[in-house]
């Protein structure tokens, strides 16, 4: 699958003292990618939560690498790709991007949960995502 690109500008509530971006922002830009991800595919979050039994990704597992910083004011890209999705779990590798320069990478482990537990991620989003099933 193409990669998703979400264009994100680094505002002052983003920054720490010093105008450089602090490392938890990041934490919010990636998961507005991977939000804007599914929105792409024709599935908002809602829908996904309004269904018979409300459904919602956590964060399971997330590695991340700080390559470089980001400033106030920036303009930078948050790359988002699904690499595999089986049962109830997605992984995706995500890059935060400023000029198509690297400045973080992330690799992150997502469960698909409802009514307390894990629940299978829905047929028709693991076929829009085109990975796939384990």
């Amino acid at each position: 699958m193409t990669p998703h690109l979400l264009p994100i500008r680094v505002y002052y509530e983003d920054t720490d003292f010093s105008g450089v971006v602090y490392h938890a922002s990041y934490l919010r830009f990636l998961e507005r990618g991977r939000t804007e991800l599914i929105r792409s595919l024709g599935v908002e979050q809602r829908e996904l939560f309004d269904g018979d039994v409300p459904l919602a990704f956590a964060v399971r597992s997330m590695g991340i690498d700080w390559l470089k910083p980001a400033l106030m004011d920036d303009e930078l890209v948050v790359e988002t790709r699904p690499t595999i999705a089986r049962g109830a779990t997605m992984e995706l590798s995500q890059r935060v991007l400023r000029s198509g320069e690297v400045l973080v990478t992330a690799e992150v482990k997502v469960a698909c949960v409802g009514g307390g537990k894990a629940r299978r991620i829905p047929e028709a989003l693991r076929k829009r995502l085109r990975l796939d099933a384990a």
